[in-house]
């Protein structure tokens, strides 16, 4: 129709200023000739249509992150049809039909000192006979009718090259999709498959070496799309709308005041290792403590609600069965509720004095925040003969720090299970406003049973804290703190996510993710200076994460959502979950040691 042959002139002629344009860029004059190599510059020229592709995918998903549906979905598809299969395969048989017309003597749309260099013999007769002359890819392949080895040249250039070029491309989908679903690059793949399918019409010889130019730019390519960069872990939570990992259950009230009976701690998750206990008293009125709203209770203490004269007469409802843990800040003892008759941990302070009372409040109000089963509980607040006491949870188990040093590094999969329970307890944890800004090894204490638990929430979140404590104790470990936290920074969801994957990292490779220092203050220096992680664990599959998650820029680092859902989505790929045990289960009498303890932080460990 003489619609359709006025597009094919138009592509011709677009086709044919393509290979002028080839030709004056690059006419090397040796064999098989200068315009057999302006067609591999075309080819070239025509690559950098799918780089762009990919390129323009990896700026789209700076904005639209994961969001894979609508108008983000059908964008990703033109982009993928224009631009891997459309546009090439029309100048890929443009610059044929050009060639083809040159040997019939036909309008070319080339000048006439071009054409008589088409002309010209290198070697293997006139290039207008080499280029235009032949046949095409199709009949080479499937209707061979030259010798073995020149078949098996079009076979390695007209099959492996195509191969290549589709592992090429699939590598730059993969660039251009980071963090997120790796199916959208089938929009990418597959319209390249289908323009090599579509281009066996082209000249065999025309098509060898186009191939000769399209593979080294999709090869160069992965290039400009590694600069254009991921899009930010905001972004793509902001575009993934799943639920929260682990819904809470409802709160429960603290009661801070000795004198008043306590309710029995509500029933133990599963797989949670709870504390004895008999039947519960009735339940006391709600102190206005209890009524007020938890992240505001965790970032404003107040004075300690403990009448005078309660229980500083001499008497205890604690009867102390041994210590657990002695340090700077205070002791942690293994007591009996007499009225309750259960085993409760007991952390006593050694002063006290105002910073000390407030301190022991601060980590009450951010206990008496959460209800998670994997952070340990907090029950009462009550005056002590001898000072100040926080009761709380009794675990038994061991700190993640001794099982890792006795046992070694944790698997990937134990590992994994580690890193997504403690990022839904510090998730919960920074939704009600607290931060913990203290994980560390030996921190996590592992029951019986294998499961993880955080503990020590004595430095969580207050308006006024400095980089000490009155007792001297830095806020964080050294080895273990983020960069912006060393270097004076407020602390932040993302140092508490630094934190998680320092000690996730420890937990591969039994070692701080910034290596050891001989002096604490050593290790102070390292982290204010924002030193490199340089033991990380290098063959792990949780690798490419925790060197995102320990990035010393905050906001380049993922979310604690975002973890949970790389790592639990991992775990279900290699057919397991988050419930499993974090390490082998614990043998009774690997548990009942002597009291542990590290940096003056006591520990309720048995």
């Amino acid at each position: 129709m003489p619609g359709d042959a006025a597009k094919e002139r138009e592509v011709e002629s677009i086709a044919s200023a393509l290979l002028s344009f080839a030709y004056q860029l690059f006419q090397p004059g040796f064999w098989p000739g200068d315009w057999a190599w302006a067609t591999s510059m075309a080819g070239a020229l025509i690559g950098l249509f799918p780089v762009g592709t990919a390129v323009a995918v990896a700026l789209m998903r700076k904005f639209t992150g994961n969001r894979y549906h609508g108008g983000a979905l059908a964008a990703l598809g033109v982009l993928g049809l224009v631009g891997i299969l459309l546009l090439p395969w029309l100048l890929a048989a443009g610059v044929s039909s050009v060639f083809r017309a040159a040997f019939a003597g036909e309008n070319t749309g080339l000048s006439n000192a071009e054409l008589a260099a088409l002309h010209q013999d290198y070697g293997i007769g006139a290039q207008t006979e080499y280029l235009g002359g032949g046949r095409n890819v199709y009949e080479t392949l499937f209707y061979p009718s030259d010798s073995v080895l020149t078949y098996g040249l079009y076979l390695v250039f007209l099959v492996g090259l195509p191969v290549l070029t589709l592992l090429a491309i699939m590598l730059l989908g993969r660039i251009a999709l980071r963090r997120g679903p790796k199916w959208p690059g089938r929009l990418l793949w597959v319209p390249f498959v289908v323009y090599v399918i579509v281009s066996a019409g082209v000249e065999a010889n025309v098509a060898v070496h186009l191939w000769l130019g399209f593979l080294p730019v999709i090869v160069l390519g992965v290039i400009p799309v590694s600069l254009v960069g991921p899009p930010s872990w905001s972004t793509i939570e902001n575009s993934d709308k799943r639920p929260e990992p682990r819904p809470e259950p409802p709160q429960q009230p603290v009661h801070l005041n000795p004198r008043e009976p306590e309710a029995a701690p509500p029933p133990a998750p599963a797989k949670q290792y709870a504390p004895t206990s008999v039947a519960p008293a009735p339940e006391p009125e709600p102190t206005a403590l209890a009524e007020e709203p938890p992240a505001e209770l965790a970032a404003t203490p107040g004075p300690v609600p403990v009448p005078p004269g309660s229980s500083t007469a001499g008497s205890s409802r604690f009867r102390r069965v041994r210590r657990l843990g002695h340090g700077g800040f205070g002791t942690v003892w293994q007591a009996v509720d007499t009225q309750l008759g259960r085993t409760v941990a007991l952390k006593i302070a050694h002063a006290p004095d105002r910073d000390t009372e407030e301190r022991m409040q601060r980590e009450a109000r951010a206990l008496a925040a959460l209800s998670h089963p994997n952070c340990v509980r907090v029950y009462d607040l009550v005056a002590e003969p001898d000072g100040l006491a926080l009761v709380m949870e009794y675990l038994e188990g061991q700190p993640l720090a001794e099982i890792v040093d006795n046992g070694g590094p944790l698997d990937d999969v134990a590992a994994g299970r580690l890193w997504a329970t403690m990022a839904s307890a510090l998730a919960a944890a920074h939704s009600k406003g607290v931060l913990h800004r203290d994980i560390k090894p030996s921190n996590i204490i592992v029951d019986p049973m294998g499961v993880a638990h955080l503990i020590d929430f004595g430095i969580a979140r207050s308006r006024g804290d400095s980089k000490l404590t009155a007792t001297g104790m830095m806020v964080g470990t050294p080895d273990y703190v983020a960069p912006e936290t060393a270097a004076g920074a407020p602390a932040s969801p993302a140092s508490d996510a630094w934190q998680l994957a320092a000690t996730v990292s420890y937990a591969l490779t039994g070692q701080p993710p910034r290596g050891t220092r001989e002096t604490p203050m050593a290790a102070l220096m390292a982290a204010a200076r924002a030193e490199a992680p340089t033991h990380l664990p290098r063959q792990s599959v949780h690798a490419r994460l925790l060197a995102a998650s320990l990035d010393q820029q905050p906001r380049n680092r993922p979310t604690l959502n975002v973890v949970y859902r790389e790592v639990e989505g991992w775990l279900s790929r290699a057919g397991t979950s988050t419930d499993g045990p974090v390490t082998k289960l614990v043998p009774r009498q690997q548990t009942e040691g002597g009291p542990h303890h590290d940096g003056g932080n006591a520990r309720p460990v048995r």
